[in-house]
């Protein structure tokens, strides 16, 4: 790494002949400087938030759906970390729990206990370094880097690079264990300051002093975005974890990636902050079209099932909950015979309301294929582009 100096942090040499990366205290010194272009993005952002929450409000059953889009999110934000796995896999593999639970599925899923362990801590406990470990423990639970503490903060050093390079020859060393700590309380004091600037521009902030402190061995770009739809729910901003900051991350990784390193070489605050409110208001306003067609969509949908009679009514209103589904599991929630069961979807498969997916006469599977279809993002950006 080479050295830099500005007013996010600095390099300091290490004993063994490294640099490492020491990060200043938030809020940045001098401040965030708000010209006319921040102003803008700001107040795009902000409005967008406001109206996702307004809209979310309209939901039927909102629980149902902010379950759809805590699960697309951690799809999304551990794709950004290499874990492939598809949201399809993910209720598959709720569909049938006894089945086979691949390593990548089983990250997802953590990040899934995670976020809504956080949710429902936060009504006893503030976004602390404590949850934040808290949170961490469960997202590393029994997957891939359950050996690297899980719940604690690193008692070593740690770098970032390519593989295979060392300390001395990574892209960005983070701070020294006992600066970390130092930076650490320093940012839990900002995680609490409800006075000094806006809420979003904060979350930039705290996002990308986290992701540069790195204080876990594994997951920390994981936990570092679960905090943000953490801050914006504690805060009440969004009443649901609404939220697929994620997802613009993913579509901008390299430039996600460069800005941070921006931020720690030169001190560029404002082309993080402009870069991360652009992301908060382009997702806010997806997430909020969206809902809209989610609601639209049962509403259309309901009309289809009431022609065929109230199995496939009662099956529809389950969809929701069980876009993935097959016979049997359909027969026990209908509380009615295989035959009726397996009537009831081949009549929706008929309409267009399901699609079976296996093409097999036996142990046939049906997708909720109308539903699922809004959130994945190519549909949900073709769909803004014409609402």
């Amino acid at each position: 790494m080479k050295p830099f100096n500005s007013r996010a942090g600095k390099t300091v040499p290490q004993g063994t002949g490294y640099l490492a990366y020491v990060t200043a205290p938030l809020p940045p010194n001098p401040p965030v400087l708000f010209d006319a272009e921040m102003i803008r993005i700001l107040s795009e952002a902000d409005l967008a938030l406001g109206q996702l929450s307004g809209i979310s409000s309209l939901l039927p059953n909102p629980d149902l759906f902010v379950a759809m889009y805590v699960k697309k999110e951690a799809v999304l934000s551990s794709q950004i970390e290499g874990i492939q796995c598809t949201l399809d896999e993910v209720l598959q593999h709720e569909k049938d729990a006894e089945g086979v639970r691949t390593k990548a599925i089983g990250e997802v899923v953590n990040y899934v206990n995670a976020m809504n362990y956080g949710i429902k801590r936060l009504e006893t406990l503030p976004l602390s370094l404590r949850l934040i470990r808290e949170i961490h423990g469960h997202l590393l639970h029994g997957v891939r880097g359950e050996h690297k503490d899980p719940g604690e903060f690193r008692r070593t050093q740690n770098w970032i690079g390519p593989q295979g390079c060392t300390l001395a020859t990574a892209t960005f060393v983070p701070p020294p264990v006992p600066d970390m700590m130092e930076s650490l309380a320093n940012l839990e004091l900002f995680l609490h300051d409800r006075t000094s600037m806006p809420l979003t521009v904060q979350c930039a902030l705290i996002h990308a002093q986290f992701e540069t402190i790195h204080p876990f061995l594994d997951g920390n770009g994981r936990v570092g975005r679960l905090m943000v739809s953490l801050l914006l729910h504690e805060r009440s901003v969004l009443k649901q974890p609404l939220l697929y900051i994620s997802l613009f991350l993913k579509e901008n990784r390299a430039e996600y990636y460069d800005r941070l390193m921006d931020v720690r070489r030169n001190g560029n605050w404002e082309g993080w902050v402009k870069f991360f409110l652009t992301g908060i208001a382009q997702v806010s306003n997806e997430a909020a079209v969206t809902a809209q067609r989610i609601v639209k969509f049962r509403e259309e949908t309901m009309i289809k099932a009431r022609a065929f009679g109230k199995n496939e009514l009662a099956l529809v209103d389950l969809l929701f909950e069980y876009p993935i589904i097959d016979i049997r599991t359909a027969e026990r929630l209908l509380d009615c015979t295989y035959v009726t069961a397996s009537t009831s979807l081949q009549n929706l498969a008929k309409d267009g309301c399901v699609k079976e997916v296996t093409g097999q006469k036996r142990n046939r599977l049906y997708k909720f294929v109308g539903y699922l279809d809004l959130f994945e993002p190519e549909a949900r950006i073709d769909r803004l582009d014409h609402a």
